[in-house]
C-alpha cells in the first residue's frame, strides 16, 4: 500500500535558503532540502482504490489562481517533548481554503477525517529524545532573524513517501496545476 499525502512543493531556491538552518541541534534528523514541502492532507497508507479516488477528486478540484506562500519563522512542535523543527507558513485564507478542499476530497474518497488542526509548515528536522527543549530553544535563538521567504505555488501535488525513518524520500505521483498552469520550465520544483 502506498503512503500518500497532498501538498505544495517548495521551489529549489527557497529550499536552498531553508537549508541554511540545518545543523547545530543534537537529536535532529534533518530532512533533505529536495523533500521540503507543505502538507495539505496526510492520507497515510491507503489502498489503490482510495488513492485513485483521491487522484480523481484532485483532478476535478475547483479552478483556482496560483497561491502566494509566505514562510515567516522557525518554531518547533512538541513543547516539553520537541518532535520537529519547522519553518512556519502564514495561514492565508487562500491556503486554508485549499487545505479544506483537500480535506473534503479525502473524505469523499473514504479517508477518515483529519483530527489535527491544520498548522501550515515546512518540516526541517524530526527530533528524537536527544533534542532537549533547552537545546531546541537555543537553536531557535541562535538561528537569528528568519528572512521572510515568499514563493508562488502553481500546483498542488499528490506525494508518496517511501518507507524510511524520519520522512522521505518523497515522490510526486501526480500534479494538479492551478489556473495559470504548472511550473514554467525554470521553476520545475523537486
Amino acid at each position: 500500500m502506498p503512503r500518500l499525502f497532498t501538498g505544495l512543493e517548495i521551489p529549489a531556491e527557497v529550499a536552498e535558503r531553508l537549508a541554511f538552518f540545518r545543523g547545530g541541534l543534537p537529536g535532529a534528523r534533518w530532512i533533505e532540502p529536495s523533500d521540503y514541502h507543505v502538507t495539505l492532507r496526510f492520507l497515510g497508507e491507503v489502498d489503490d482504490g482510495l488513492a485513485a479516488d483521491v487522484d480523481a477528486g484532485l483532478q476535478e478540484a475547483r479552478v483556482r489562481a496560483p497561491l502566494t506562500v509566505t514562510l515567516d519563522g522557525l518554531a518547533s512542535f512538541g513543547g516539553d517533548r520537541p518532535r520537529a523543527l519547522y519553518a512556519s507558513v502564514v495561514p492565508t485564507p487562500e491556503l486554508i481554503d485549499l487545505q479544506e478542499e483537500h480535506e473534503r476530497i479525502a473524505r469523499r474518497a473514504g479517508a477518515a477525517p483529519e483530527r489535527r488542526k491544520f498548522t501550515p509548515h515546512v518540516t526541517l528536522a524530526r527530533l528524537n529524545r536527544g533534542a532537549s527543549p533547552e537545546a531546541v530553544a537555543r537553536r531557535l535563538t541562535e538561528a537569528g532573524v528568519f528572512p521572510r521567504l515568499i514563493f508562488v505555488a502553481r500546483r498542488a501535488a499528490l506525494f508518496s513517501a517511501r518507507t524510511s525513518r524520519g520522512g522521505g524520500p518523497y515522490l510526486v505521483e501526480a500534479a494538479y496545476p492551478f489556473a495559470a498552469g504548472g511550473f514554467p520550465p525554470d521553476e520545475a520544483g523537486p
